[in-house]
């Protein structure tokens, strides 16, 4: 416990992957963990059991339910954990994507609206109730998406809109920030690259390896930053 002793990490879409395995990795480098996650697909069910990992590691936990685009009910959530555990030295969005696909042109209006609510309005909301309840010293947001967020993806011009605009909205907000010394980064993955580079699969822990490293010190000069664990595949050219 060496990489975040004593700090507080709020982290949404914690009920499941790999939101749990962000959870459980800061909660091994010494944080308390204020655990989010939207109501349904068993996520209430998910969340208990994070939190029992959490503890499980000697660290705090609280959780808390939210649809990621509720302003009311975020800025609650995340104030109900900051009040419990302690204002937060880091915050983890992730917000899930839509798993629905269709050429551009044959996507319903329902489904582009649900996305970007889900994805952009979601990674703002998180972000503001975080930055709200962030300490005084300043801290670390990361915002965890896919690699739709920097390459074309054929059959998903929603989600990459909605993900490529949750970049723009980190550079925006990592320069609009410094002053507070709160440093904004964005991790970019893919839930499998059998087709990547590199003959190895992306996992979770992949994922949170990259977190727990833009969320400490380790990574106190670095702002602004895309980074990609993809084993390669959006390097590939063939």
């Amino acid at each position: 416990m060496t990489r975040m002793p004593g700090k507080v990490a709020l982290i949404t879409g914690a009920g499941r992957q790999p939101g749990r395995a962000c959870a459980l990795r800061l909660a091994g480098e010494g944080a308390d963990i204020v655990a989010l996650d939207r109501p349904g697909h068993n996520s209430e069910a998910g969340l208990a059991a994070t939190a029992e990992l959490v503890r499980a590691l000697g660290r705090r936990a609280v959780t808390g339910m939210a649809d990621p685009s509720d302003t009311a009910a975020v800025a609650a959530a995340v104030q109900a954990g900051a009040d419990e555990l302690g204002p937060l030295g880091s915050v983890v969005a992730i917000t899930g994507t839509p798993g629905s696909h269709a050429p551009s042109w044959e996507i319903d209006d329902d489904t582009w609206h649900r996305t970007l609510d889900t994805i952009v309005t979601g990674a703002w909301q998180i972000a503001k109730a975080g930055i709200a309840s962030m300490s005084t010293a300043g801290g670390s947001v990361v915002f965890v998406s896919s690699t739709a967020a920097v390459k074309s993806v054929p059959a998903a011009s929603h989600s990459s809109a909605a993900e490529h605009a949750v970049t723009g909205l980190a550079r925006t907000l990592a320069n609009e920030l410094a002053p507070q010394h709160i440093r904004v980064n964005t991790v970019h993955s893919c839930p499998r690259a059998t087709a990547a580079l590199l003959p190895v699969e992306v996992e979770p822990g992949d994922v949170a390896d990259a977190v727990l490293f833009l969320a400490s010190d380790e990574s106190r000069c670095i702002t602004g930053l895309q980074m990609i664990v993809d084993a390669g595949l959006t390097q590939k050219v063939a």
